[in-house]
């Protein structure tokens, strides 16, 4: 059983120099929540500095880094490693984090939060920011 610390450490390596691509490129930020029982959508609205009315939407992992994990043929030596760094960021939180989940909170520039639980029962995961217009 791996603790946070060690979870953390391990994200946090395999996120170094990785941006996330959209209408602007954010790197991710390491996060641990702790013991909060449930996500709430309040919480997270209020985590990203958005309006109490802020559009919560929940996908899974596999949706939110299909594209950035992807290795179609037109994709060159670089992008073909940065993907294969996304798969493998992708793998180190499925193995880690149980009920793993990415909560996308507002509009155009959107926060994200993907948060699952480790062994201890804290929440831990990544952050980072989509431009979608």
């Amino acid at each position: 059983m791996k603790s946070d610390e060690e979870i953390l450490q391990k994200l946090e390596q395999a996120a170094a120099g990785l941006l996330f691509m959209s209408e602007a490129d954010y790197p991710f930020e390491i996060l641990s929540w702790g013991e909060i029982n449930e996500i709430d959508v309040d919480y997270l609205r209020t985590q990203a500095g958005a309006a109490a009315g802020a559009p919560v939407k929940i996908v899974s992992p596999e949706k939110f880094f299909a594209t950035a994990m992807s290795e179609p043929e037109w994709k060159g030596e670089q992008e073909l490693s940065t993907a294969r760094r996304y798969q493998a960021l992708v793998r180190l939180l499925k193995e880690n984090l149980s009920d793993l989940k990415v909560y996308r909170v507002g509009e155009i520039n959107i926060a994200v939060y993907i948060l699952g639980r480790a062994s201890t029962g804290h929440l831990v995961g990544l952050s980072t920011r989509v431009v979608e217009t």
